[in-house]
């Protein structure tokens, strides 16, 4: 009844020692239960913990659960004799004087000091004695000692263990943590980088790791060092970790030790217990890619049409709750639902327990079918979730998106057309959710399949590489996205012609991504030819000709001309909220447009309420968390800063940054333009040196991402040099204003606004130099 023996150090679960540590010595006792899938090392964070608490003096009794009640009980009561339990009590209990299950408990609760290890209890309701479920506290697992009971289960349900259990969910390490394993091991196998994508790879499984050790710690292995096991796992998979074992079948003890069999013994328990459905899903499961799955997607049709067998929404329900209360399943958090988003179930395997699955399933049958029922049904999927009215679709389209490459890549051969128009299909929706990550992703593998069935100038190939530049543009990668454009659009031209919708499509966008570039100039003039041949072509209200009239107007703003982007934002506003109407995205962001060229006429109070305006109705429509929300919402900010009110805008830029780190990543052009927003809040509320160390940032990031002369670019240097000349360093200053100033001579011309400040600000900064420079001479002439 000695605890096994751990022969390698714990890493990565001093949390979870220190939990159980502080329960062995707290004065109540209690029942703490280990639990979680099979591999994740419960069995050797009990033992651990043991001999912890052997080592502090603790009585310390190790029961391995062996599926015997009867057995159980005479552990535990020769447990309760070790820890005093007198034989005059056992007696009785023998005879049949009293419960023998009582006589331990009652002796257990006037002892303390004591650690009972009860290990691999995942059939709880067969502990006994009698039929009484575990957490009723009346068998022989309670929480009423003065010690603690510790279970190990991989059991993770609250309902199984009842209200005064403590549950401890052990989860896969991280990689910092699975490298140390692994360098235990091995540790001239390789770098800790290349032990930690190595743990990665094993999805910080323990059982998955101490197997890999194994393999590399033997002198004859074939793959002697981390990166050769991470490159052969690719095509030695089953090899290596998917092999069976001959013993595993009738040993329950070597099935767990064994990657390949360790989640049988939790599929075959579910089994017994009447979950008849939980292998088939998870094999299901397993066959879908390495993502979270959408809830939805699991329906009885689906199956039935793969497997086969009779499925209701019940049994379904059943299989997958059964699958999590064993841990082969976890239900991960997505962002949290807001009003017009409902809350869409999550589904996800471990990376090891899916491919483990797929790999036993890897046979052309019934594996060719079970997947033509998963195309089958992602297309009903994608059909249905595209259908859905305003943005109620767009998280489940996200959760789609990881899936349905493979989806075009199984059906390429036979059905190329109708998988591309099922990818096409979700990425339009992406498109209007601002999930430029996941559009990315379909876009990509639409136009890799096309250029291989289709052609290079096929109209839809066209299509799709004109989609793939706006994603780009989307994701703040300007100049990759006007190159494409650049070549579409000659394409375009030559294929279709000049005035065709898709070739003056094409011009548009090119002039939005020179826009982003700051190229202003050469996308005004653009936009004007492209406005003027849809107004030729199209009409004046034709929906393209508006987007025109909008952009054009954008790009006079940004060029200083104020008054006459106004008006025509003014024209545009009207037409949207007439062709189109007021809530359509168009509508919002000509909306939010017109705020910012009245900001650019010093009209503040006037721009900060239709900034409101339209940010209440980007979160309304769109969610809080679309690009053109935060976008709305930065802007705001900055008109609140206009008015005065530095700490509001300050908050809201704050907000803003996370939530664009967050969404957008921490390079993106929008994060970016934000972390200097709160660079120049925090300098108007007088916090100098935070805003210097936020300004540097931002002009380092800056230049690394847009390059030294994009407008934002010169911006941040501007901003830098006026808070560094504020805190005496003058020098630098004047250093920064002199290479903005030829910059924006370069690319601006002399009169543009923005240079006149740039020449004006080095003028006050050469000034202020110079006065410094007078008093320390006269300071220093005292001296002499």
């Amino acid at each position: 009844m000695n605890p096994p023996t751990v022969p390698a150090p714990v890493r990565g679960r001093d949390a979870e020692l220190e939990r159980i540590s502080a329960l062995v010595r707290g004065p109540g006792g209690g029942m703490v239960v280990v639990c979680g899938a099979g591999g994740l090392g419960k069995t050797t964070l009990a033992a651990e913990a043991a001999a912890q608490a052997r080592d502090q003096g603790r009585g310390v009794v190790w029961i391995r659960w062996r599926d015997d009640p009867d057995q159980l009980g005479q552990d535990l009561a020769q447990a309760a004799h070790i820890l005093g339990l007198p034989e005059s009590r056992l007696e009785e209990a023998r005879t049949g004087r009293v419960s023998l299950v009582d006589a331990v408990w009652d002796h257990l609760a006037t002892v303390k000091g004591w650690l009972i290890v009860v290990d691999n209890v995942d059939a709880p309701s067969r502990v006994g004695p009698g039929a009484g479920p575990p957490a009723a506290y009346r068998g022989w697992l309670r929480p009423h000692g003065s010690g603690l009971l510790l279970v190990t289960s991989r059991d993770t349900s609250r309902q199984t263990w009842g209200p005064d259990a403590d549950l401890l969910h052990l989860q896969p390490l991280s990689e910092n943590a699975g490298a140390a394993v692994l360098l235990d091991a091995a540790p001239h196998a390789g770098t800790e980088a290349e032990a930690e994508s190595l743990a990665a790879r094993l999805g910080g499984l323990p059982l998955g790791l101490n197997a890999a050790s194994t393999y590399l710690s033997v002198p004859t292995s074939r793959h002697r060092t981390f990166a050769a096991y991470l490159h052969a796992l690719e095509a030695e998979f089953t090899d290596l970790l998917g092999a069976e074992h001959p013993a595993a079948a009738t040993d329950p003890a070597v099935a767990r030790r064994v990657v390949r069999h360790t989640w049988d013994l939790s599929l075959d328990q579910l089994d017994q217990d009447g979950y008849t459905l939980a292998r088939p899903v998870l094999q299901l499961l397993a066959l879908l890619e390495p993502a979270p799955i959408p809830r939805t997607l699991m329906t009885p049709e689906l199956v039935t049409d793969a497997t086969g067998l009779p499925a209701t929404a019940a049994t379904v329900d059943a299989a997958l709750a059964g699958l999590h209360q064993y841990g082969l399943l976890h239900t991960p958090e997505g962002d949290s639902p807001t009003p017009g988003s409902p809350a869409v179930g999550r589904l996800q395997l471990h990376p090891l327990v899916r491919e483990v699955t797929a790999h036993s399933l890897a046979r052309p049958e019934p594996t060719t079918a079970w997947l033509a029922a998963i195309d089958e049904h992602l297309a009903r999927a994608v059909e249905a979730t595209t259908n859905m009215p305003g943005r109620t679709g767009w998280p489940t389209a996200r959760l789609l998106a990881a899936h349905l490459p493979a989806h075009l890549d199984r059906n390429a051969p036979h059905n190329f057309h109708s998988a591309c128009d099922t990818l096409t299909r979700l990425a339009d929706t992406l498109t209007l959710a601002g999930a430029s990550f996941e559009e990315f992703l379909l876009r990509r593998r639409i136009l890799d399949a096309e250029a291989d069935h289709l052609g290079h100038d096929h109209i839809d190939a066209l299509a799709n590489r004109n989609n793939l530049a706006n994603t780009l543009n989307e994701l703040g990668e300007h100049r990759q996205a006007a190159d494409l454009h650049r070549q579409i659009l000659a394409d375009r031209e030559r294929v279709l012609g000049p005035d065709h919708s898709e070739a003056l499509g094409s011009r548009h966008n090119l002039a939005n991504a020179l826009h982003a570039l700051g190229e202003n100039r050469q996308a005004a003039d653009l936009h004007r030819q492209t406005l003027a041949d849809r107004e030729r072509l199209l009409g004046p209200d034709h929906p393209d000709t508006l987007a025109s009239r909008n952009s054009l107007a954008v790009v006079l703003n940004s060029l200083g001309e104020h008054r006459q982007g106004a008006d025509l934002q003014h024209e545009t506003l009207a037409a949207y909220e007439r062709v189109l109407g007021p809530d359509h995205p168009s509508t919002l962001a000509s909306r939010n447009n017109l705020a910012t060229a009245l900001q650019g006429l010093g009209e503040h109070r006037q721009a900060a309420d239709l900034y409101s305006e339209a940010l209440l109705d980007a979160e309304r429509v769109l969610g809080p968390d679309h690009r053109d929300t935060l976008i709305s919402r930065n802007n705001l900010a900055n008109a609140l800063h206009a008015l005065g009110e530095n700490r509001q805008a300050a908050d809201l830029h704050r907000q803003t940054l996370a939530d664009r780190e967050r969404v957008l990543g921490p390079d993106h052009p929008d994060t970016l333009a934000s972390r200097g927003n709160l660079a120049v809040a925090l300098e108007l509320l007088g916090e100098d040196q935070q805003a210097v160390d936020l300004y540097r940032q931002t002009l380092a990031d800056r230049e690394r991402v847009l390059g030294p002369d994009h407008p934002d670019t010169l911006a941040s240097r501007g901003n830098l040099a006026l808070t560094l000349s504020d805190l005496g360093a003058h020098h630098q200053a004047v250093g920064l204003h002199r290479e903005n100033l030829a910059a924006r001579e370069r690319l601006l011309g002399p009169d543009h606004p923005h240079t006149l400040v740039s020449r004006n600000n080095l003028a006050t900064a050469q000034a202020r130099l110079a006065e410094v420079g007078r008093r320390r001479w006269w300071q220093l002439s005292r001296r002499r």
